[in-house]
């Protein structure tokens, strides 16, 4: 079964950038549609951005439009989460997730992903 594991996340002042990535292992990103997703405190999990298999398609949330880059790179199996100007609100636990069935496109839907890592904290003090 394939097991997602994020890094990258930390303790940025606004204003600032991090870079999350999140590695596979026991199975492969290629010919998945691949996401990011944030859950606040209190908050419900929310969906961040997502990359379809061959990386032509993207999409993302309004609040990071702009401000975050989703990217793949198939060969590492690895998906990235470059973050510019962060924001106190961006704080959250970021979570990587791969979709369920193969050559699908991007989907903002949780439940259309089937395997998740464990998250990476993301801290943006004012």
């Amino acid at each position: 079964q394939v097991q997602l594991v994020e890094s990258g996340g930390g303790l940025v002042q606004a204003g600032g950038s991090l870079r999350l990535s999140c590695a596979a292992s026991g199975g492969t990103f290629s010919g998945y549609t691949l996401g990011w997703f944030r859950q606040a405190p209190g908050k419900e999990r929310e969906f961040v951005a997502t990359i379809n298999p061959s990386a032509a398609s993207t999409a993302y949330a309004d609040s990071v439009k702009g401000r975050f880059t989703i990217s793949r790179d198939n060969a590492k199996n690895t998906v990235y989460l470059q973050m510019n100007s962060l924001k106190p609100e961006d704080t959250a636990v970021y979570y990587c997730a791969r979709r369920a069935l193969a050559w699908r496109g991007t989907t903002t839907t949780p439940g259309e992903y089937a395997d998740w890592g464990q998250g990476t904290q993301v801290t943006v003090s004012s």
